[in-house]
């Protein structure tokens, strides 16, 4: 076994222990719900056993988690920087666990369209909070006012806009895969 190697297993070690503890599960409760024993979990706990893939999986089902993420390894590039697009200037950050996802930091100003024909849908899934100021959400026939700190969701198959209330607003928004996709277009010169 090469140095890398045990680095990782002393890891997933640690995580499983880890994961057993934050949900305040003793090695009997884990070992009930993985169908091994007390005394084989607490040598994989304390590295008297070699991890085993099969043992693995049935851990990973035990914790209802992956495979992938209970082995993961933490990444160099923990820090990610924005790109901004854009002629708005909009920052936005890639999701590294979803690459499907996006985080967008936008300043509106302009109140939202007053006119139903220039609300958009489309396939996908929105999610946003108000850093500062007030926006107002159209969202089908229905107005809703977001305050500073407030979020909303909502599937963008429904008609919707957003703008600024009384003066400028800054949100922070994530955007599934379509939904990202479309906006993109939508900002496209």
């Amino acid at each position: 076994m090469t140095q890398g190697d045990g680095e990782v297993e002393g890891l997933v070690r640690k995580r499983i222990r880890a994961l057993r503890v934050a949900r305040g599960w003793s090695l009997e409760e884990l070992a009930s719900r993985a169908s091994m024993s007390q005394s084989t979990l607490s040598r994989i706990e304390n590295g008297q056993r070699r991890l085993a893939l099969d043992q693995l999986v049935i851990l990973a089902r035990a914790f209802d988690t992956t495979l992938d993420q209970l082995v993961e390894t933490a990444s160099d590039d923990v820090v990610v920087n924005p790109t901004i697009e854009g002629s708005r200037g909009i920052l936005r950050w890639a999701v590294k666990a979803d690459p499907g996802m996006t985080v967008v930091r936008q300043r509106m100003t302009n109140p939202p369209p007053d006119n139903p024909s220039r609300l958009r849908a489309h396939p996908g899934q929105e999610w946003l909070v108000v850093l500062s100021g007030t926006a107002v959400l159209l969202l089908g026939t229905r107005r809703y006012r977001i305050e500073t700190n407030q979020a909303a969701e909502f599937p963008t198959m429904l008609p919707h806009a957003i703008g600024a209330d009384g003066g400028p607003c800054e949100i922070l928004g994530i955007f599934d895969r379509d939904a990202r996709r479309d906006h993109q277009r939508a900002e496209a010169p």
